[in-house]
């Protein structure tokens, strides 16, 4: 917070001022004094302009009357703000009180007792009553209309204060002799407030002042000290109630004359003098405290005796009756405000919460986001993110992570610029001090300071998030103390000892850059750490005490703001001679400006900053200021020429609309003159101007005015000189271009002259170039009336787009019926049925199942089957058979298959699966489609086992077993497939199939023998594939294994087969001639099979990877098709051999 004194004002005839009171909701000053002085003055502080707006308006008074009525001292002036009216008493007793009436002030009612005089009035918070005490003892409580509510005679009392608590149930009369005594509404004593501020405490002493915050604009804490009493000793005490037995207690160390609260009850003013002990008069001084008794700011005042003071309603002003003048002064809050990417964070307190109420307000999109914060510390900002330093709640159990500092004490909140909270950090230190760099967060208390660095989820992989919990031990937090000297090396642990650890020299201010960390101590010592490894680089002594530091963009020099508002610099860097010869490191510079209290360096220039000087802003460059601008803005942001600034003053006046006016934009002097150049005398002079003072945002303003002239080689030079790369392709495309018109069109939508632009092309007659540019911006409203303004063959797509565009404008807002009628014409049924469905239209939803083509995607039979069983409809099954017909009727056999499997009756569509197989392998396929024919069928009949399973598996109840249930799965499987007997061999064909394959690929591969003893197999699948094929192939593979025997009896079989046409039988028999002339058809290895097959019972499985037959006990079988693998082949396989599916 800051203040300094702004405008005095000089009561006529030099009257004594005695009191002083501040309407806080009309803005009427009342001022009475001696001679019965009594006027109602006003500032007018209104202006059109929004920068003048605030403390920068002129501040001439706007009403000056002379209130005539009273003839003594007028010593008490009290406002009933509710009910516009002014009540005011003498020193003779008269009270009267004053209305508005068409602008100026009237006597409505006269009270005299002409017993005693009136010591104190006060009304309470609503305005209904009046408590008036008197010198002798004697209290009267009345209402609004004047009429008498309750009198009280306090025998032996001299009273001289009156204070109401917030809900007007209690009273509190302070005594001459310092007592304080609590009545109830109704004059009911109750006790004696215990003054702990007094305790040894001797000599006369009276009360200055008793201020009860009525909570009107909320607590800045909850349980927040809100009654101050405060006593002409300078001892001051703040309870959070009457009865409050550990008040916060204050030494102001002068003699108090007046108190009062802001509007907000976070600061109390104190006012009084103090004895000098150089000088005869006292020094007249207001103290600034919070309500926890930390001293904030003191304000000197001129004059020799101050008797009042009074508060402004918004809190940015203070009035001080002093002698014979009202002194003004101008108070800049120490606002809880930042700003991060276009995002104005601000926080204010509201009477109906107990939290701040914190918003982050996008001045872009005018949008804002809303959180609420317990017990909130401060605001810091940088870059995108924001940090919330708030206490941490005690009833609220910590996050797993933060196990390691359980019953930490506050909270570190990262969030990003919508108030998302990304990452909160328990600490067991103040945060005081905090500042952010865009990798980390400092926060300091008076003895330690905590560094953090931070990581945001956009920039974290995978593993990273994952180990977010283990990151506190990777030392990405550390604590140093202030007197300890880091080396850099990873030496920093989070060991909250150190923070216990006192200091004699306190710490007072902290700023960091990305590579420099400042930390400023109370007795002008200044530290100087590297970023991010910590090490102690530099001590600098400066002879003031910092309250607010700000390091340059290149950290070369720091800007120190005093606790006075004195503005210094200090150049880090430089090397001078001091005058013992010493070479030392950092200079004070000369510069130097009173009554500063804001400042902002530029973040692309070390030698630009701006600077907040009362109600002036002033930018300098190189230590050299340009002229003043009259405004009375928080500075956000410096970039690119121009200074962004924030009106917080009238913001917070109705904090819930904040409004786009309130945030105003400063060009520079360069940026003006140059404009201001290339407007008068041309781009050619101005460019040389802007080459002697070089900025990519001058180079910028020359390229874009160079556009606009459609000179395009100066515009690509600049855009080159700003390393825009946009820019250059941009200058490029438009060399390209022939029309002119078309360059001026361009350069518009570059602009953002949208409008002009599209008039531009549509008086080229290019529509398209203008449908392109809105689509471009996604105002399909417009793309749309575009479309209808002209035909042609491309339009119909555009125009289904845009309507479906539009649809989902009004379906992104919940706006169904209006989504409706346009996805109606963009013929998007399924975000139609998706608005009939929120519309709960469900004739709609009718109509448009009716109106779908067959096998839509939004009709899935699968769902509509499931549904049919549960509601038990019986007519699905009909529906659904009708429908297959109807696809088969049309050959669509395979959309028939995927109805019956959406819809579960795998056992229909296996039939038609097998059919598919049959006629593939009549019309002598490639075998291996035919193979994967048969394995789909079968895999389809494998799933009808499974559902046939499952459903008895519902059926059966009770302890039944599995194999109960199993066993009667399959007799009702018996039953079903009674009338076709596929279930029961349904992998033969596949099987069938496979074989064939996997011995033409072992002969020809040299496994001859291999490749016989599969083909032999063959012999059991003739109603498969034809004999002629099988013995044809088992012949071949006999006779290259030179098994004549059973080459022979192949060819037996194949003469003797009834299929064969006379020639090719007589082929057969000469071919036979051939081979068994030369060789005995005679089988003379007896393999080990045959014997085998001899002495054993029953069939052996065979391996579907080798073709033989397996003799192991252990193999491997498959999942799904339940055939066998030898246990030492399967290694070699990925998935079965035969189906396909994965080896588990």
């Amino acid at each position: 917070m800051f203040i300094y004194l702004s405008k005095k004002i000089a009561i006529p005839g030099n009257v004594r001022l005695r009191c002083i009171s501040w309407n806080k909701d009309q803005g009427f000053i009342a001022c009475g004094g001696e001679d019965g002085l009594l006027k109602v003055l006003k500032l007018e502080t209104q202006t059109d302009e929004a920068k003048l707006k605030g403390l920068a308006a002129p501040s001439n008074l706007s009403m000056n009357q002379t209130l005539e009525g009273h003839s003594g001292s007028v010593q008490v002036v009290t406002w009933n703000e509710q009910y516009q009216k002014l009540t005011t008493s003498d020193q003779n007793g008269l009270i009267i009180v004053w209305m508005l009436y068409k602008g100026a002030w009237y006597e409505e009612m006269i009270n005299n007792r002409n017993k005693s005089v009136v010591r104190s009035m006060s009304w309470n918070a609503d305005g209904q009553k009046i408590c008036i005490v008197y010198e002798d003892g004697a209290v009267i409580v009345g209402s609004v209309d004047g009429n008498r509510i309750w009198g009280k005679d306090l025998k032996g009392s001299q009273l001289c204060h009156v204070a109401w608590s917030s809900d007007s149930k209690i009273l509190l009369f302070g005594m001459a002799n310092g007592e304080i005594h609590i009545y109830d509404n109704q004059g009911n004593f109750i006790m004696k407030m215990k003054l702990n501020c007094l305790v040894n405490v001797t000599g006369a002493f009276s009360i200055a002042g008793i201020h009860w915050y009525p909570g009107t604009e909320g607590y800045t804490e909850q349980d927040c000290p809100c009654l101050a009493i405060c006593f002409d000793n300078g001892r001051c005490q703040i309870m959070r109630h009457e009865n409050d037995q550990n008040p916060v207690l204050i030494d102001t160390g002068m003699n108090v004359v007046s108190i009062q609260w802001n509007h907000c009850g976070s600061v109390l003013a104190v006012a009084g003098f103090q004895k000098a002990t150089t000088q005869d008069k006292d020094v007249n001084l207001v103290q600034f405290y919070t309500p926890f008794g930390e001293h904030l700011r003191t304000l000197k005042v001129p004059g020799k005796q101050m008797s009042a003071l009074s508060w402004e309603g918004g809190g940015l002003k203070i009035g001080l009756a002093v002698d014979s003048f009202i002194y003004f002064a101008n108070i800049r809050p120490d606002y809880k405000w930042g700003y991060c990417s276009n995002t104005v964070v601000y926080a204010y307190t509201r009477p109906d919460r107990p939290e701040y109420c914190v918003v982050f307000w996008d001045t872009k999109n005018n949008e804002k986001y809303v959180k609420y914060v317990k017990s909130l510390i401060s605001i810091t900002t940088c870059g995108d993110f924001c940090i919330l330093a708030t206490k941490a709640d005690e009833n609220q159990p910590q996050e797993e992570h933060e196990t390691e500092s359980i019953g930490a004490t506050y909270v570190l909140v990262l969030c990003n610029s919508i108030g998302t909270p990304l990452d909160p950090k328990y600490i067991d230190i103040g945060p005081l001090f905090v500042t952010m760099t865009k990798t980390h967060v400092i926060a300091a208390s008076k003895e330690a300071f905590y560094i953090w660095q931070y990581r945001v989820a956009k920039k974290l992989t995978a593993m990273e998030i994952n180990q977010v919990a283990r990151t506190r031990k990777e030392g990405r937090e550390r604590i140093y103390h202030i007197d300890d000297i880091p080396s850099g090396a990873a030496d920093g642990v989070l060991d909250y000892s150190k923070a216990i650890q006192g200091t004699r020299d306190p710490i007072c201010a902290i700023t960091a850059s990305d590579k420099t960390l400042i930390v400023g101590r109370e007795s002008g010592t200044i530290q100087r750490y590297s970023l991010p490894n910590v090490g102690l680089l530099q001590k600098y002594v400066l002879n003031c005490r910092a309250y607010q530091m700000s390091l340059n963009c290149n950290s070369s020099r720091l800007a120190i703001i005093d606790l006075s508002g004195v503005l210094t610099f200090f150049d880090l860097d430089t090397r001078v001679t001091d005058s013992t010869g010493q070479q030392i490191v950092g200079e004070q510079l000369k510069l130097e400006r009173k009554d500063v209290w804001d400042m902002k360096w530029a973040k692309d220039n070390p030698d630009l900053f701006a600077m907040m000087e009362k109600t002036r802003m002033y930018v300098f460059r190189n230590l050299d200021p340009e002229e003043p601008i009259q405004t009375s803005g928080y500075i956000c942001n410096f970039e690119d020429l121009e200074i962004k600034s924030v009106l917080l003053d009238e913001i917070l006046k109705n904090p819930e609309h904040p409004n786009k006016e309130y945030i105003i934009n400063f060009e520079i002097r360069s940026l003006r003159d140059s404009r201001a150049l290339i407007e008068e005398v041309g781009i050619e002079e101005s460019s040389q101007f802007i080459e002697d003072n070089p900025h990519p945002r001058l180079w910028r303003l020359l390229a874009e005015a160079a556009l606009q002239k459609l000179d395009l080689q100066t515009a690509e030079q600049a855009f080159v000189r700003c390393k825009d790369y946009q820019g250059i392709k941009f200058v490029k495309c438009l060399g390209n271009l022939q029309s002119e018109s078309m360059k001026q069109a361009e350069v518009a939508a570059y602009f953002g002259r949208f409008e002009e632009a599209e008039r531009m092309y549509l008086d080229m007659d290019r529509r398209d170039l203008a449908i392109g540019l809105r689509i471009k911006l996604g105002d399909w409203f417009r793309v749309l009336q575009l479309l209808k303004t002209g035909s042609g063959d491309a339009d119909d797509t555009l125009l289904e787009q845009a309507h479906n565009a539009i649809g989902d404008y009004f379906a992104d807002r919940q706006k169904w019926i209006n989504a409706v009628q346009y996805y109606v014409q963009g013929r998007n049924q399924e975000r139609l049925a998706e608005c009939y469905y929120m519309l709960e239209d469900y004739q709609g939803l009718e109509n448009l199942a009716n109106s779908l083509p067959e096998n839509n995607k939004l009709l899935p039979w699968n769902k509509a089957v499931e549904l049919a069983k549960n509601h038990n409809m019986k007519e699905i099954g009909s529906l659904l058979a009708r429908y297959a017909s109807h696809l088969l009727e049309k050959n669509k056999i395979l959309d028939a298959i995927e109805l019956y499997r959406k819809a579960n009756y795998f056992f229909d569509a296996a039939k038609l699966m097998f059919k598919i197989a049959d006629e593939e392998a009549k019309k002598r396929t490639k075998p291996f489609r035919v193979k994967k024919l048969y394995v789909l069928s079968a895999l389809l009949v494998e799933q009808y086992h499974e559902q046939v399973k499952n459903a008895q598996r519902g059926k059966v109840k009770g302890k039944s077993s599995e194999a109960t249930s199993a066993l009667a799965g399959l007799l009702e499987e018996d039953v079903l497939s009674s009338a076709n007997r596929l279930t029961d061999n349904a992998w033969r064909g596949a099987e069938a199939y496979h074989f064939f394959i996997l011995a033409q690929r072992q002969l020809y591969e040299g496994y001859v023998d291999t490749a016989m003893k599969t083909a032999l197999h063959l012999r059991d699948y003739e109603d498969i594939i034809p004999a002629v094929e099988i013995y044809s192939l088992l012949a071949l593979c006999a006779c290259a294994n030179r098994a004549f025997g059973t080459c022979s009896k192949a060819f037996v079989k194949l003469e003797s087969l009834e299929t064969l046409s006379p020639e090719q039988r007589q082929q057969y028999e000469d071919l036979a001639l051939e081979i068994f002339t030369k060789h005995c058809p005679k089988h003379t290895k007896k393999s080990d099979l045959d014997g085998l097959l001899e002495g054993g019972e029953g069939k052996l499985p065979t391996c579907v990877a080798t073709g033989r037959s397996i003799t192991e006990y252990q193999f491997w079988m498959c999942n799904v098709c339940k055939h066998c693998v030898q246990a030492q082949e399967i290694s070699n396989y990925n998935f079965c051999p035969l189906c396909h599916s994965s080896v588990t």
